[in-house]
């Protein structure tokens, strides 16, 4: 899968995207970034702490997937921002975030659509 097109595609999909990366599992954003002009709410150690937290809510569900799936997506509402996490493979998580204005069901339909057209049918969770 290339990453960094896959973010690209994201970012596209709305003006209101904040931020579109995928961070691996120390939480570091490897792929993407943030949209240009857009002020940093949280510092790159708050964001990757941030990461971590998402990796540690999926990582939670693991035990229950033979009985209701794997996830999909998760998606969280702040006062400030949106917060959607889509797990990609065993070491990488997407993160979208969007202003709270946005309509984020889009957004996770066309993210889910990119990310099952950019895999090959083995890489499949």
């Amino acid at each position: 899968m290339d990453y960094s097109n896959l973010c690209q595609r994201v970012m596209d999909l709305d003006p209101g995207i904040r931020f579109a990366g995928i961070c691996d599992n120390t939480g570091e954003n490897v792929y993407g970034g943030q949209r240009v002009g857009v002020k940093n709410i949280l510092s790159k150690e708050e964001t990757r702490q941030a990461n971590l937290q998402a990796l540690a809510t999926w990582a939670l569900y693991l035990p229950l997937e033979l009985k209701v799936g794997r996830g999909k997506y998760a998606m969280v509402e702040f006062e400030k921002i949106k917060r959607i996490s889509v797990p990609l493979d065993k070491d990488h998580l997407l993160v979208v975030t969007t202003e709270v204005d946005i309509d984020h069901e889009n957004i996770i339909k066309a993210t889910l659509n990119f990310k099952t057209s950019d895999l090959q049918p083995s890489q499949l969770r």
